[in-house]
């Protein structure tokens, strides 16, 4: 690999975890359209277990809107141990450990999740776009606002 190869591979690696940490701020920023922006258009997979497997982003994002996009809820999203697999110059797989925390402003219960997300990613026009998520918790802890 020359050294053009080494730093075009670079910065796709970049991008990607650039593309990742834009979608979960956005989620905990309640920016719909920021969100939007990290997928691609047309057919997709977000599979998200209990939440709904969805081929396409808007119903995923109306169903966004309704649960999240309330005062009431404060939503902590934090990925790390990036997997990332370059597959060509367009294409790329990667494994993310998520913790995520999730508080009621008004009733004080508390959530807390942990697992794993398993993506794939596409350069489209040049940018970098999740074309399928998948999650899997593998624990929770939730508590109630009366303690």
């Amino acid at each position: 690999m020359n050294l053009e190869q080494r730093l075009e591979r670079l910065e796709a690696l970049e991008a990607i975890r650039q593309l990742k940490h834009r979608y979960l701020n956005a989620c905990d920023l309640k920016d719909v359209e920021a969100i939007r922006a990290c997928f691609a258009g047309g057919e997709v997979l977000i599979d998200y277990g209990p939440l709904g497997v969805f081929r396409d982003r808007e119903p995923f994002l109306a169903l966004y809107q309704e649960l999240a996009c309330v005062p009431r809820v404060i939503d902590l999203h934090h990925a790390a141990n990036p997997e990332i697999e370059l597959e060509d110059a367009d294409n790329a797989s990667a494994r993310w450990a998520l913790h995520y925390q999730n508080r009621d402003g008004e009733t004080g219960a508390t959530r807390q999740l942990g697992g794993f997300y398993q993506d794939r990613y596409q350069r489209l026009d040049g940018q970098w776009r999740i074309v399928e998520t998948i999650f899997r918790g593998h624990f929770e802890v939730a508590r109630d606002g009366s303690s």
